[in-house]
């Protein structure tokens, strides 16, 4: 205990329970420190040393509790604590089992864990009053609760049409490759849908039908219902419906009423949706758990913190503001020893049990507005908090022939296999028996003989595979490596996204694990300087001493600049009083956060101010904190919205006394530093200072390249290739976030529609980082097909998206970049990205119509982008103005190439990095090596299917056969495309490329493993495609090629369906991508819609989903009523349109939109003639279908390939077909 705080007249208690431990920190009113550290099952962990005779044991040393507080305990197994005296160590237990030398003795009151933890930090027996309590609390409870679905039962109420928002989602699969999905299900069952309706700009169009009041009362009241959540379309607007639907249920006795425009009043109906159902779910149980906390505090005061940092009183606290407390609670204490260390600038770094969280700090921390957990995405103020699936828990594994860390956790039950439960082995029994965990001095006792158990069983598990471990600790070492490698990259990606370099921040360390770790990832990332402070371990309890009442207030502006002039200083002043009036009496303006972005695009960037702008110098700020983040200054006349404002009070930070550091001690060898609370291993080369207040300051002796695979070249291959894998996947993920932070394009930037691939020298597919799979074999066979005959530079980048040379359609713009070290070729490095417009006959350059290449848009042939480093960007600008059907947006293309080309520069940079830290020679044999491995898993899954051969066949809706045959030998697999059909005539030609991608999609989903998507996985697959639908022959005049859109979004769909509804492992999917497409000279809108998924051998096919070959995100309701002049009046799920069967198909999905101007609507799609096959007596699923209903009430139905003109006020509705059934149904 140290005394380092003045006297008060109530004990300090500061608890945060996190899904492994709950950590205790408390002051007393003589200014004495206490810790603890407890299970957060509740149970305290207690090891018999002695039997003593007549229930009296001896126990073994780790824990210090006072005398007679463990009285009253219950045992587990049976009995009570009837007696405990410290000095001795000696326990009484009356009425229980007998317990034998050794055995485990677990101990419990039934209280929750932060009650536990208050009664250990105040020596509280059960029973006995507590003290006088301030007491600060950040809980998991809400967010346990919401993972393990224990909420309330309840309803959310919603426009009619929308009742399946929550099931729909934005109709994103979460696995790419898993032909089984499933989506978490909505915390509610029932959904109930009433009429009226509000516009963008807050008019009411459609009043509430009072005569649905007393149906939906007694629908609530039959159905048992709880808690009730309200969000409907447009109430951030104006909240008068939501407000009045409100009344309705708190007149008529429901005590639970959650209204979204109360949490939040920003646009999205998702969000809103899943936050008011989140907060409903969860609001009677967080009552009773602060009820119950609050018992017996007789007059102390209870607070709680938010996940945005700041603490509220237990009265104002909502469920929501509890999610990510803890995690917000750690940063706040890392801030605090930043600021006693004389730092502004630092990454904190909490590593746990079960995950890792990594937070940037530069004076405060940064702030979000939306997080998802577990099954909802919540729109709340929340510090921006990185979690990486990475703990002390992480399980160590091997698999398909690689050794793994993670993603998986013991979590706290088993736990690791040293807590003696039955736990698999993990990163922290790799600690333990690398020697980096001192046992005597753990909290618990350790169980060193079990974790080696699980170390043999892993050794024995390589030996089986003919890949024995070098050593022991040989193995330790590099699955230790494995995990930092895997942190550090996580950080890395973080980093690029916000636009800042992590070597230019010092590090806090803390968490159980994370001063364990922090040298080995502060290494890897070129960071020098690391603090650990002395309760690393409880920092995320401790931090809560330093929070202070803090209050946002927002405003929601969605507002150009120029329009805002008018009463800006009114609105701001009004916006800063609401925030102080609302704060402490102490509290000032602490800073101002504006939300801003360009015209039409959809993320913003926030602009953190001092004080209110005006709107010149927001302009600016904005200008600035652009260039800065994207290499370049907005487009010249982009107009600028302010998305949202938001006004911070709080009271001003207590002033800390500063840590003092003494003199640097060097390592020439690996040191432990540890106690019940923190365990930091300091490295060599890493020099130490001891701090004044119990820290420790790490700092680096000597520059280590944060770029070099430590010790590569010296681990065996199945450890190395684990390592290199980890920073090649690392490397084009980092492209990625660079390209979607930079690009224009809301393609791109929301609807996630590109890819990021890393090559070798011959052009084959390394790694690559895929949110569409249809981009997946592409773009190997395009780098190679443009370097056929072509003399590659360093520096040298090209630009193409010609179907000739594997591009897949016009807009699926390609940019590949060599990457050369010492002079040689080491490979490639590409991306590709769908672009909003590239011209042709309609807006969206998806034209149904079209007929040959040069109506769909620009066509590029390899045109080179930059020359050895030189720019020939004019040349790229005169191909978009000067084709036959130029480009609509050629400022948004610019815009777009220019973030290609700036993720470009970054892999190239990073592969000769580590070419240049790791040697060319290591990176090319482990490139080589993950090829080897992906072809050698693909192998061993084919070797027991030699011999057999399979046949599949589907028609496109005109007719067009789509044939495949397979045939499995030792020498590997062939997939045979003859007698598809000939050339299309229309847009529904394939290419290639696209095949390609769908055999690689195919083969990807049957092995099923964790592989990196490498193109050796086709090393044994020899793929026939005969001149035709599926290979057209393309002359040199784009005007003489075939149209190939429908080709790259739909025929891949049928491409995909027949190979595996051949080779028996999954029924039909939908089969389309339902391209739906509307605008006019001003803008063009383009969107592809879910349906249902095919069902397989024991599972149900997914409801409302894209399917196999796309995988992008749909624009929320009120986003798209925003920005374009039309009215969503239906996206629901089309209810029986899944195929029947054993298992049933998933249903596809309605839509029904209606425009408020005139202008052109395209549709391409497919599965309207026929719907999708079932399989093994599996009945069809229901085939598309899309009407247009006329302004004179005329109902038109729409070919599945049509180009019109729709009139204000008319409506078009689409119903996406349903996935196909599996096995006979059942009767």
């Amino acid at each position: 205990m140290t005394s380092d705080h003045s006297s008060s007249a109530s004990w300090a208690v500061r608890v945060d329970t996190g899904g492994t431990f709950t950590d205790g920190w408390a002051l007393d009113p003589d200014g004495r420190e206490y810790r603890c550290k407890v299970l957060s099952s509740s149970i305290i962990r207690l090891q018999v040393d002695e039997v003593l005779g007549g229930g009296c044991y001896r126990l073994a040393g780790g824990h210090e509790f006072a005398d007679n507080f463990l009285r009253g305990f219950k045992v587990a197994g049976g009995g009570t604590v009837l007696n405990w005296i410290c000095r001795s160590r000696h326990i009484t237990i009356g009425g229980g089992v007998d317990f034998s030398e050794g055995n485990r003795l677990e101990v419990f009151t039934g209280e929750d864990a932060p009650v536990l933890a208050l009664r250990i930090l105040t020596s509280t027996p059960p029973g006995v009053s507590f003290p006088l309590i301030d007491f600060r609390l950040a809980t998991t409870r809400g967010t346990n609760a919401l993972l393990e679905r224990k909420g309330s039962k309840g309803v959310l109420i919603t426009n009619i049409g929308f009742e399946d928002i929550l099931r729909i989602r934005d109709q994103r699969r979460p696995h790419l490759f898993d032909l089984r999905q499933e989506l978490p299900l909505p915390v509610f069952e029932s959904c109930f849908g009433i009429s009226g309706r509000i516009d963008p700009s807050g008019e009411i169009i459609d009043p509430l039908n009072q005569s649905e009041r007393l149906d939906l009362i007694e629908r609530l009241g039959r159905d048992s219902v709880e808690v009730v959540a309200v969000a409907l379309l447009n109430s951030y607007a104006n909240p008068a419906h939501e407000q009045e639907v409100g009344h309705w249920l708190r007149d008529a006795g429901f005590s639970y009423v959650s209204l979204s425009s109360d949490l939040t009043r920003t646009i999205r109906l998702l969000p809103r949706a899943e936050t008011v159902s989140a907060n409903a779910y969860l609001e009677p149980i967080m009552d009773r758990f602060i009820a119950k906390v609050s018992e017996g505090m007789e007059g102390g005061a209870l607070q709680l913190l938010t996940s945005g940092g700041g603490l509220k009183d237990a009265g104002d606290y909502r469920p929501i503001d509890s999610l990510l407390s803890g995690p917000a609670g750690g940063v706040r204490g890392a801030q605090s020893v930043a600021r006693s260390a004389g730092c502004r600038k630092v990454i904190a770094f909490d590593m746990g049990g079960t995950s890792t969280d990594v937070s940037r700090i530069d004076g405060d921390p940064f702030l979000c507005y939306e997080q998802t957990i577990g099954p909802v995405t919540v729109a709340t103020p929340a510090i921006k908090i990185e979690t990486v699936a990475a703990g002390g828990g992480s399980i160590c594994r091997w698999s398909a022939g690689a050794l793994s860390v993670g993603p998986e956790s013991a979590g706290a039950d088993p736990g690791p296999a040293c807590y003696g439960s039955g736990g698999p082995l993990t990163l922290t029994d790799v600690n333990l028996l690398l020697g980096f965990m001192d046992t005597t001095r753990e909290g618990m006792p350790l169980d060193l003989d079990m974790a080696r158990v699980r170390l043999r069983e892993l050794q024995d598990e390589m030996e089986k595979d003919g890949v024995p471990p070098r050593s022991e600790k040989h193995l330790l070492e590099g699955l230790r490596e494995i995990a930092l490698e895997r942190m550090a990259e996580a950080i890395r990606k973080v980093s690029i996204r916000e636009g800042c370099d992590p070597s230019h921040y010092s590090m806090v360390a803390f968490g159980g694990a994370g001063p364990q770790h922090a040298c080995g990832v502060a290494d890897k990332l070129g960071i020098r300087e690391i603090l650990i402070p002395g309760d690393a371990g409880l920092l995320s309890a401790r931090g809560l001493h330093h929070c202070m009442r803090e209050n946002i207030v927002e405003e929601q502006i969605l507002g150009r600049l120029d329009s805002l002039r008018a009463g800006w200083d009114e609105r701001t002043e009004w916006l800063v009083k609401k925030a102080l009036d609302s704060a402490d009496a102490e509290a000032s303006l602490s800073r101002v956060l504006c939300e801003m972005r360009l015209w039409g695009q959809d993320s913003t960037l926030e602009i953190e101010m001092d004080a209110v702008p005006g709107i010149e110098e927001l302009r600016q700020r904005f200008i600035d904190r652009y260039r800065m983040l994207y290499g370049y200054a907005p487009p010249a006349g982009r107009e600028v919205e302010l998305a949202a404002l938001r006004v911070v009070a709080k009271a001003p930070d207590k002033d800390l006394p500063l840590e003092e550091f003494g003199p640097a001690l060097s390592a020439d060898e690996v040191r432990i530093s540890q106690d019940a609370f923190r365990t930091c291993v300091i490295e060599i080369g890493w020099d130490s200072s001891e701090g004044s207040r119990g820290g420790l300051c790490l700092t680096r002796a000597s520059c280590v390249d944060g770029n070099r695979v430590k010790d590569s070249g010296s681990w065996s291959a199945e450890i190395e290739s684990e390592l290199f894998r980890c920073r090649f996947e690392g490397l084009v993920e980092e492209m990625g976030e660079l390209l979607r932070r930079t690009a224009m394009s809301p393609n791109i930037k929301e609807r996630l529609d590109f890819s990021c691939a890393l090559l070798d020298a011959e052009g084959r597919l390394v790694v690559n980082a895929p949110h569409i799979p249809v981009h997946l074999g592409a773009i190997g066979l395009c780098v190679r097909k443009v370097s056929e005959g072509r003399q590659w530079k360093a520096g040298d980048m090209v630009v193409v998206n010609h179907p000739a040379f594997g591009g897949s359609h016009l807009p699926d713009v390609t940019v590949i970049s060599p990457v050369y070290a010492g002079g040689q070729l080491m490979g490639f490095v590409a991306n590709r990205a769908h672009h909003a417009e590239i011209g042709g006959l309609a807006p969206g350059s998806m034209p149904a119509e079209a007929h040959c290449l040069e109506e769909e848009g620009v066509v590029i042939a390899p045109t080179l982008l930059f020359d050895a480093g030189k720019s020939c960007l004019q040349a790229v600008e005169d191909l978009f103005k000067t084709s036959r059907y130029p480009s609509r947006m050629l400022s948004d293309n610019l815009a777009d190439l220019a973030a290609q080309a700036a993720a470009n520069h970054h892999g190239v940079r990073a592969l000769q990095e580590l070419a240049q830290g790791s040697s060319r020679e290591v990176v090319l044999r482990n490139m080589a090596a993950l090829g080897y491995h992906a072809a050698e898993v693909l192998r061993s899954k084919l070797l027991p299917l030699a011999g057999h051969q399979w046949q599949g066949e589907d028609l496109l809706d005109d007719g067009t056969p789509v044939r495949a045959h397979l045939r499995c030998s030792k020498r590997g697999l062939l997939v045979d495309f003859s007698g598809s059909g000939p050339a299309h005539d229309g847009n529904l030609n394939a290419t290639e490329a696209i095949v390609r991608s769908a055999v690689l999609y195919v083969l990807r989903a049957l092995v099923g493993d964790d592989l990196p998507l490498n193109e050796a996985l086709l090393d044994d697959v020899r793929i026939k495609i005969p001149e035709g639908v599926l290979n057209p022959l393309f002359p040199e005049e784009p005007s003489a090629c075939p149209a190939v859109v429908g080709g790259n979004v739909e025929t891949s769909q049928r491409v995909v369906d027949v190979l595996l509804g051949a080779l028996g492992l999954q029924a039909n999917s939908q089969g389309t991508m339902n391209n739906f497409l509307f605008g006019n000279d001003e803008f063009a809108y383009y969107e592809t819609i879910g349906g249902g998924s095919g069902a397989g051998p024991g599972w149900n096919g997914m409801s409302g989903t894209h399917v196999h070959m796309s995988n992008t995100a749909i624009t929320d309701p009120e986003i798209l009523e925003r920005r374009f002049p039309v009215r969503l009046w239906e996206f629901s799920l089309r209810q029986g349109s899944g195929g029947k069967g054993s298992w049933e198909g998933g249903c596809g999905l309605v839509r029904e939109v209606e425009f408020l101007k005139r202008m052109t609507v395209s549709f391409l799609t497919q599965r309207r003639e026929c719907g999708p096959h079932g399989r093994e007596g599996g009945k069809a699923g229901l085939p598309g279908l899309q009407t247009v209903l006329r302004r004179d009430g005329s109902i038109e139905e729409l070919p599945g390939i049509c180009s019109f003109t729709a009139e204000p006020d008319e409506r078009v509705r689409i119903l996406t077909p349903g996935g196909g059934g599996w096995g006979s149904p059942r009767v």
